[in-house]
């Protein structure tokens, strides 16, 4: 089954890539509860499981909103609803969530517990209580502060990679180019629909509203908002989020550690300045080491508009593809 999404020429202009704080908050707990795969993410799941555990024990909507997440059905919306900017304050989203009627809190909680196994007592408690709004949005500010937060520079930069390369796609040359790739679920046909593999049969209208698109580094894979006043919006996890951190010690020792870290991030084309926060380095450095990349055949650059993006050449990608850690 597949739901479909008709759009039309007015939507381009009011559909956005944006990126969500809060969203990317929750799928990290998606995550860290065990409900998702960490991918190329293990390292970083696996630092973040003590603050987490501290998290799970002291902060009460925690354990009953992870209780929520399941696959292939429908999840609760209000715990993160799709942002109303295109790069919001996490205050701002927070906002959103604490302002949610206490009935369509309970009435979200109630369709998604339907098929589910009963959870204990004290969960079903905390999601019938009279704070539960209150309870989820504090446990997602703590999650952000002492989990997401840290290690936000490199989500951020591998999020607004992906954004600015899809949008200007999207500008550029319609919804085919920008939705390539997207996801395995996702189909964009000729007649004007987006296709969303999925458990219900449903058709949605966009009527020149557009639709957000809102990228997460971690596998979560699509997520659709097509309810109530908030904008219609689909999750997706964003291209080179599975970019390795680390090369492996066979491309480090042939070309130097980090000219082995930036030939892989240039999986995906990258300007200096993007290169300098996905890596953590000053613009001298990345440059310099652009430059003798450059001087050994393994990259080229080329100008779009203002920016200058690197990109590997077919040597580039035969020595990246060489690396066992590479994408």
């Amino acid at each position: 089954m597949n739901y479909r999404i008709e759009v039309s020429s007015r939507d381009i202009m009011a559909s956005r890539f944006v990126v969500s704080k809060l969203i990317m908050t929750k799928t990290a707990l998606w995550v860290l509860s065990g409900k998702k795969e960490a991918g190329p993410w293990r390292a970083w799941a696996d630092r973040v499981r003590e603050p987490y555990g501290r998290l799970l024990a002291t902060e009460p909507g925690l354990p009953a909103m992870t209780a929520l997440f399941r696959d292939h059905r429908y999840n609760a919306d209000f715990p993160a609803p799709p942002p109303t900017g295109v790069n919001p304050p996490i205050e701002e989203e927070l906002a959103v969530v604490r302002a949610t009627p206490l009935a369509q809190a309970h009435d979200e909680i109630a369709r998604n517990l339907e098929g589910m196994p009963r959870p204990p007592e004290a969960v079903l408690e905390i999601l019938f209580s009279p704070d539960v709004v209150t309870l989820f949005a504090d446990a997602l500010r703590r999650a952000w502060e002492e989990i997401v937060a840290p290690a936000w520079p490199r989500f951020h930069a591998i999020l607004e990679r992906d954004v600015i390369q899809r949008a200007g796609r999207l500008a550029a040359y319609g919804w085919a180019a920008a939705l390539d790739d997207l996801a395995p679920k996702v189909r964009w046909h000729p007649d004007g629909v987006i296709e969303v593999r999925s458990t219900t049969d449903e058709t949605y209208r966009l009527d020149g509203r557009g639709v957000l698109f809102v990228p997460t580094v971690f596998p979560t894979g699509v997520g659709s908002y097509f309810e109530h006043a908030w904008p219609y919006a689909l999750t997706y996890p964003a291209r080179g989020a599975a970019i390795p951190h680390e090369p492996a010690d066979g491309l480090s020792e042939l070309i130097g550690r980090t000219r082995a870290r930036v030939l892989l991030e240039l999986a995906v084309p990258a300007t200096t300045t993007r290169l300098t926060a996905l890596l953590g380095l000053g613009l001298g450095t990345v440059g310099g080491h652009l430059a003798a990349l450059r001087r050994a055949g393994l990259v080229a650059s080329a100008r779009t508009g203002r920016s200058v993006l690197y990109h590997r050449t077919a040597l580039g990608d035969a020595l990246a593809a060489a690396d066992p850690g590479g994408p």
